[in-house]
């Protein structure tokens, strides 16, 4: 926080701050290191722990974590998207067509249902990193291709969800986040289950084999970058954001 900050502000953001989450209220801004997973192969999620489905995820986060740390990681990033005064969306929603199309349009390729992309409080997404002298900064959607369109994934404001509390086994009483329990955060294509902490909303989105990494952009596999979560549009990366920049030169 700022030198005037009220001292449980600055107490909050030196919590995050520990935990390798730079939360900036003033500002509205939220970024965390990631690492680059997946740079030609299809995608169905933007983000995920080790444990995840990282063989389709663009980015993987807190892998020098232990399990058990990696899941209270997440819980504490959902606490930072929090702190930025956000209330959980409503995800996509499935809404059977009627009338409902013949057995032969369905043979046809007719869909049986309507998707209603998810809506509620959205963050806008940045990703940035350095490469010796060079300073890398785009929105998120820049890195992906649709290949839907042969263009990038068109830019838009990702849904919060802040996934669901669910039981881990019959015999543990204590309910986690599902996002931490499973390890997916953010998804690119839709799923029913609503588990991940924010969602893509993009019609397009219903598709899960059109998303692909814009590897002409993507640094190396395993590359350290930045994920930024912002409530306004930024034209600039902020200057405390650049100056924690790693270099991303040293993926695989």
């Amino acid at each position: 926080g700022q030198d005037d900050d009220p001292p449980a502000g600055a107490a909050l953001t030196q919590a995050f701050a520990s935990q390798g989450i730079h939360l900036d209220l003033d500002a509205g801004v939220c970024a965390v290191p990631v690492s680059v997973e997946v740079r030609d192969d299809l995608l169905e999620y933007l983000l995920v722990l080790p444990q995840g489905a990282s063989h389709e995820s663009l980015f993987v986060a807190a892998g020098d974590k232990a399990p058990a740390d990696q899941r209270a990681w997440v819980e504490t990033l959902n606490a930072a998207l929090l702190a930025m005064g956000l209330e959980a969306g409503s995800n996509a929603q499935w809404v059977e067509k009627d009338p409902r199309p013949t057995p032969d349009e369905i043979r046809d390729g007719a869909p049986t249902h309507d998707v209603i992309p998810p809506t509620g409080d959205t963050f806008f997404m940045y990703c940035a990193w350095r490469e010796e002298e060079e300073v890398y900064f785009y929105r998120l959607e820049d890195l992906i291709t649709n290949l839907a369109t042969g263009r990038s994934m068109r830019r838009h404001g990702w849904v919060y969800l802040g996934s669901r509390m669910v039981q881990p086994r019959p015999d543990e009483p204590q309910e986690v986040l599902a996002a931490e329990l499973e390890g997916n955060l953010i998804n690119l294509s839709f799923f029913r289950a609503g588990n991940t902490l924010l969602t893509a909303s993009l019609d397009d989105c219903v598709h899960q084999t059109i998303w692909l990494p814009n590897a002409a952009l993507t640094p190396p596999r395993g590359a350290p970058v930045t994920l930024i979560f912002t409530r306004e549009r930024l034209k600039s990366l902020p200057e405390r954001l650049e100056e924690q920049l790693a270099d991303a030169g040293s993926g695989e």
